[in-house]
This record gives C-alpha cells, sequence and structure tokens, in this order.
C-alpha cells in the first residue's frame, strides 16, 4: 500500500514516524500507533509458499502467521505467491497495495488494525499459467498451502474414491491446454520438479475437510496416475500431506465495513479483512522439505490431529449448523444476535453439551472451557457473521459435521434429542422460509432435489438418502425420532420446540 491508499488517522506523533518503518512501507504517513505496521520490509521477503485460494480466510490465518515468522526476525524465506483460479479481483485490490492488506481484529474489548506484508506475489492462472508453474517448480517453494473449499477435491466422502468427473479436471487430464484446476498444477509442478530432480513440496490442505492430508494425497496421486503412473509412484514414495485443522472465524467484508475500517484507522485498503481475536492451526509434523517455523508463531505441531479435528468439526461448525438453521428460522440474520436469543443460546450450549461425551481426549484441551469459549466466540457483536453463511452448503456440512455425532450417540445410547433437532431443524430451514413467512435465502448445490421431499409429510423419504445419512438411512429409531421432531416444529414452532426439547433433556 502506498500513501495513495493509507491516511493519517491523525496528526499526533505518540506513534512510530515514518524513519522508522522498513523501506517498503517508508512512504506510509502514519503517525499514530492506531494501526500495526510490518516491522520488517516485505520487499526483501522471499518466497517460500505458494498458497491456491487467496481469500479473507487464508489472509485473515495462513498468512498471518508467516507475517508473524517475518515480524519476529525468525526466517525471510516464507513470503507467499498467492494463485487464483477463478476470479481476478482479488488480484487487482492487491497489485494496487503493493501485495498488502489489513487485519482488523475485533473483540468485545478488542480493536486492532494490522497491515500485513507475506504475501509477496499474487498470480491469476488463467492469464499466467506458466508463471504459476515457475512458482511451483522453483527450488525455493517449499510449501504449497490450499483453501480451495472442500467440494474442490473431487473426493467421495464416503468410499474416499476420486472422482475426476469435472469438466475442468478431465481437461486437465486429457491435457489440451494450461491447467485450470488445483491438481493439474499440483502435478505437473512436480512433475518438473522431479524432471529437474527438485525435492518435492509439502502439499497442506488447510481446508474443513475431515482428514484433509488424506483426502489431498488421494486426489493428487490419483490424477496423477490417470495421467502418469511413474509420475504417480514417485508422489506416493516422496510427498508429505500432512493433515491440519484450522479456526478463526471470519466474516464476508462487506463495502459498509470498508468505509468503516477506512473511518475508524485511515486506511484506504481495497479488501481489508475482519476477524476476531482468537486463531488456531493444528498441524500434522509430518513434511518432505523444510518445515517452516509456524510452532515459533503459535501454531501447534502434533503427531495426531484427528483429535483437535474432531473437536473443532462437531462442536463448532456442527454448532454453527445449527445455529445456522435455528437463527434463521426465528428471523435472525447473524450469529451475535441469534446468541442474544436465550433459546438459541440454550439450545447451542445443549447441542454441544451432547457432543462433548462422544468425543476423544483431546491434548492440553479442556473440552468444557472450549465450549465456553466457542459460546463466546459466536456471541461476539464485534464479529457478526452471517447466518446464511453458516447455513450454506448444508448437504455437505450435514454429514461431516453433525450426523457422525448422531450416529455414536445412538449407538452409545446417549442424549441426543438436540442432535435429532439440529437435524429436523434443517429439514424445516430448506422449505425457504422463517416464523413469520419471510424468505430465507438457502444456498445449496442439491436444493433443488432436497426442497421438495423436506416439504413431505413422511420424513422417512428425506432420511432415505444414504449418500447423506449413511447407515442412518435405515435407522428405525432414528427415523421416529426425526418425524417427531418435525411434526414439533410444524405444529408448535421452532421457539416452543427448542424449549420442550431443553425442558425434557434437562429432566
Amino acid at each position: 500500500m502506498t500513501d495513495a491508499t493509507l491516511e493519517t488517522p491523525n496528526e499526533s506523533t505518540d506513534g512510530p514516524t515514518t524513519d522508522a518503518l522498513p523501506l517498503a512501507v517508508a512512504t506510509l504517513p502514519l503517525q499514530s500507533d492506531a494501526v500495526e505496521v510490518p516491522s520488517y520490509d516485505p520487499e526483501k521477503l522471499r518466497a517460500g509458499v505458494v498458497h491456491f485460494g487467496v481469500g479473507g480466510f487464508h489472509r485473515a490465518h495462513q498468512a498471518f502467521y508467516f507475517d508473524e515468522i517475518a515480524a519476529k526476525g525468525l526466517s525471510q524465506d516464507w513470503g507467499i505467491i498467492g494463485v487464483g483460479l477463478h476470479r481476478r479481483e482479488m488480484k487487482d485490490v492487491l497489485s494496487s497495495q503493493d501485495n498488502l492488506y489489513t487485519v482488523v481484529e475485533r473483540g468485545e474489548d478488542h480493536n486492532h488494525a494490522r497491515i500485513v506484508g507475506s504475501i509477496v506475489d499474487y498470480l491469476y492462472a488463467p492469464e499466467d499459467p506458466e508463471a504459476v508453474l515457475t512458482a511451483l517448480a522453483a527450488e525455493s517453494t517449499r510449501l504449497v498451502t490450499l483453501t480451495v473449499t472442500g467440494t474442490s477435491y473431487h473426493v467421495d466422502a464416503h468410499t474416499g474414491e476420486f472422482l475426476p468427473k469435472d469438466e475442468e479436471i478431465a481437461r486437465d487430464l486429457r491435457g489440451d491446454g494450461p491447467p485450470e484446476t488445483v491438481f493439474g498444477y499440483l502435478v505437473e509442478g512436480l512433475r518438473r520438479r522431479r524432471a529437474a530432480g527438485i525435492k518435492p513440496f509439502t502439499i497442506l490442505s488447510c481446508d474443513n475437510v475431515q482428514e484433509n492430508g488424506k483426502t489431498t494425497r488421494t486426489a493428487v496421486v490419483s490424477f496423477a496416475r490417470l495421467q502418469e503412473p511413474e509420475l504417480a509412484d514417485w508422489i506416493e514414495e516422496n510427498v508429505c500431506f500432512p493433515s491440519s485443522m484450522v479456526d478463526r472465524i471470519t466474516p464476508s467484508t462487506s463495502p459498509e465495513d470498508r468505509d468503516g475500517i477506512a473511518e475508524e484507522f485511515g486506511v484506504e485498503d481495497g479488501w481489508p479483512v475482519l476477524t476476531e481475536p482468537f486463531r488456531q492451526w493444528i498441524i500434522e509434523d509430518k513434511f518432505c522439505n523444510e518445515r517452516p517455523p509456524l510452532d515459533q508463531v503459535g501454531a501447534k505441531l502434533v503427531q495426531d490431529v484427528e483429535p483437535f479435528e474432531l473437536m473443532k468439526t462437531r462442536l463448532l461448525n456442527g454448532s454453527h449448523c445449527g445455529l445456522g438453521y435455528f437463527g434463521s428460522l426465528l428471523g435472525h440474520s447473524s450469529s451475535d444476535e441469534a446468541m442474544r436469543d436465550d433459546e438459541i443460546r440454550a439450545y447451542v450450549r445443549g447441542l454441544m453439551g451432547e457432543i462433548i461425551p462422544l468425543l476423544p481426549d483431546v491434548p492440553g484441551m479442556d473440552l468444557a472451557d472450549y465450549r465456553e469459549t466457542l459460546i463466546s466466540r459466536f456471541s461476539n457483536p464485534e464479529i457478526s457473521d452471517q447466518l446464511e453463511r453458516l447455513a450454506r452448503r448444508s448437504s455437505t456440512k450435514m454429514p461431516s459435521y453433525v450426523l457422525p455425532s448422531l450416529k455414536e450417540a445412538l449407538a452409545a445410547g446417549s442424549e441426543h434429542r438436540l442432535l435429532v433437532l439440529t437435524v429436523a431443524g434443517w429439514i424445516e430451514f430448506l422449505g425457504g422460509e422463517d416464523l413469520n413467512g419471510n424468505p430465507i435465502d438457502v444456498q445449496d448445490a442439491l436444493l433443488e432435489d432436497l426442497r421438495p421431499v423436506a416439504a413431505n409429510k413422511d420424513v422417512a423419504a428425506f432420511a432415505a438418502d444414504e449418500s447423506i445419512f449413511g447407515e442412518l438411512a435405515g435407522d428405525a429409531r432414528f427415523i421416529a425420532e426425526l418425524q417427531e421432531a418435525v411434526d414439533s416444529l410444524r405444529t408448535r414452532g421452532p421457539r416452543e420446540t427448542i424449549k420442550q426439547s431443553l425442558k425434557v433433556e434437562r429432566n
């Protein structure tokens, strides 16, 4: 960002002077400590990471950690080259700001703005695919990270098989032109490294996909095997795919957010990021090339990510699902607004209470404390996460985040009334109307198939879809309890049904 895009918050001389700033940001007219600027020179960072999918979450999370590596003087060799595959808006904004951007942390008693300089370049792949491949083939690239959304892996959640049916995947496999998909790029980059005798890079997924390391390995190796079996063998033997668990609530940035940041902090950033103070990154300690010192900036390196992943996906993501459905049904639009509703707050707390006994021990974590942290995070009025975002892609989220807990609770004979109610809330949510008949914006790839079945009074037909419900599709007890919950929602309404469910559970 140059002085054309950053304005002085005030004329105070209490903060850092421009003479004290690194060369790359020496022109920033900051005379206040309202905005934290890099303590290092971003122009001197050397690229060591290529990241696919530079959105708000990546910039608030992974790029923030790498910024801390440089800020603490640990290394200048872990700058990030961002890659976009589908939209060039991020390139336009970052290029106009020297690849700098602002992260604003908002807590109930904590507001802090920080300019992040860890992204050293941004490539829009459709315009310059060769530049992306050159970056992947460069010996200095030791790590490739991904936030490409769970659906981009094309791995069946039930069978674990790679599904190369996507048109772009098929074109990449045919080799009709430059790559179009992340896996086309990864495999071609690895092919070039193998041909040049260069060590492969580690591929680290940061998507909310269960066993994301295993899923990424399946996708990359399967793609390579369909193109070049010998290359696939080399990848299987030499490339590491560590699993990871990431967590930081990062709502989408609205134009109003951008204008508010400009007014509050004097930063005219075309695409700032709003996030919460909390952040967490758990990484399997499994690298085939040099490992960045992420453990020295707050990330946790472990031998087994699964307990942390289950904790996060089932408690945070699972509760987010229920919060999205019932918050929307009761006419709320944001997470903090919904959490101020006594019934919803009690429902979310009770739902987590059903899930916690089903979880394994998580090293270094007290799950009761973690629940209270989540309640506080969901209620943060400074980070108003839209319920529409929490509830989207429900047909993908439910089988991953909610139904596994329900299946285990039924098998264990433990309390599960609120888990069943969450499924019933999803069915009603798919109907697209709240309690007062106002429309709900439901975004789901399977909506056209699911909505007519959800509207049917016989929920057995809805729950018969084994691709979503798995073994639960044939569980007569579950079907009966789900039918009872749906009937209650349709006769008593969501608020009274929640109250009754909580009352029964407490008794």
